[in-house]
């Protein structure tokens, strides 16, 4: 259930590498020391009661072996974790074997949790758009329709109840010149007040190069939170930007 003070944070694209040989510092100085920032910034903002959503990109292992230590870092952190796939996620195989071995974060897959009547959340990877520089319809359509169709399945299994409907989804939905997509579709038409998405990385030299879509679109809530854009702390929901405050989050503002 969600707790009455319950707090939402999201942080996407960790790159997580501590037990292989992938430095983040090769993309720019300011992944310097990513882990320790990451775990200092949620310990000192998340609580155990709060949901953590992470969607995407959370690990450069292969397999779910390689990835152990990374995923246990996750686990470690405070608050309820949720997370999605992202597209370098290829340890993600097998999902009744990761959410054995991984008890204490919650994976999403063509489905949805759910924290009372209070929050429902649903997610999946997604996939570059027509929109999205390189995409090529003869390499990407077939993927883009399979990801369009997982969240499809995924928000059905949202609870229609819930005060706060969340979609977690790894590729950006949409952009801000996009009018729309076949995901910022299903989101609108399913009612999701919030869609966290990641994906998008600042350039080697500390710029965002890419027209990303923070606000609302069609009553939908949208947020990039990929780590390296939000220095590396987590991104607060100011209940106050939702097309409708639910009402467990009655007289909760963002901290930060």
């Amino acid at each position: 259930y969600a707790e009455p003070d319950m707090k939402i944070f999201a942080l996407a694209d960790f790159h997580l590498s501590l037990c292989g040989d992938k430095p983040m510092t090769k993309f720019g100085d300011h992944w310097n020391d990513h882990p320790e920032r990451i775990a200092q910034a949620c310990r000192d903002m998340i609580g155990e009661d709060d949901l953590f959503l992470i969607p995407g990109d959370h690990s450069w292992g292969l397999r779910l072996d390689d990835a152990e230590e990374d995923l246990r870092f996750i686990e470690s952190l405070p608050g309820k974790k949720v997370l999605c796939k992202g597209n370098h996620d290829y340890w993600w195989q097998g999902i009744g074997k990761v959410r054995e071995r991984f008890p204490g974060l919650t994976f999403l897959q063509n489905d949805a949790v759910h924290f009372g009547d209070q929050i429902s959340c649903c997610g999946t990877r997604g996939w570059s758009l027509p929109s999205s520089p390189g995409y090529s319809k003869e390499n990407d359509e077939k993927y883009l329709n399979r990801e369009v169709h997982r969240l499809k399945l995924s928000l059905e299994q949202l609870n229609p109840k819930a005060e706060l409907k969340i979609a977690l989804i790894h590729y950006p939905p949409l952009y801000s010149n996009d009018l729309d997509t076949p995901f910022s579709d299903l989101l609108a038409e399913a009612g999701v007040d919030l869609c966290v998405y990641g994906h998008i990385h600042l350039s080697k030299s500390g710029r965002l190069d890419v027209s990303v879509l923070n606000g609302r679109h069609r009553k939908v809530l949208y947020q990039l939170v990929s780590c390296d854009t939000l220095k590396f702390v987590p991104w607060e929901l100011d209940p106050r930007k939702l097309k409708s405050r639910p009402a467990f989050l009655e007289g909760a503002e963002a901290t930060s």
